[in-house]
């Protein structure tokens, strides 16, 4: 079926709504940070787009989606298993591949542009 721009999804005039959650207590490793995201685009249970930020706090990942970020505010760092560390900044736009582990970091409340496929 053919889609035309009515179908198209405008983060800008999107009336989504924005869940509020606190990050889980059993993957906190500093701080209880307050979390909030905005899905503005969905398909099939599997591929995802919209908005995303966070307090500040350090908690446990374990991704078993893919995900594309751009980071549009605050300070964060994702830390992996071997120790290693990547500081993302306002501009920054990263790939994180599904079975990626370690923590994420963040130092200044951040927000960022998330698209996500879960297989």
């Amino acid at each position: 079926m053919s889609k035309g721009i009515a179908d198209l999804v405008n983060f800008a005039t999107s009336t989504a709504a924005t869940e509020h959650y606190p990050t889980p207590p059993e993957k906190c490793v500093t701080g209880a940070p307050e979390q909030h995201a905005t899905t503005h685009f969905a398909v099939d249970d599997k591929f995802f787009a919209g908005e995303w930020g966070a307090e500040v706090g350090r908690w446990r990942v374990d991704y078993t989606e893919s995900e594309y970020f751009h980071i549009l505010s605050g300070r964060s760092i994702l830390h992996d298993e071997a120790g290693n560390a990547l500081e993302l900044n306002p501009g920054d736009k990263v790939c994180v591949p599904a079975g990626f582990r370690g923590e994420w970091e963040v130092v200044e409340p951040t927000r960022k542009v998330f698209v996500i496929y879960e297989p």
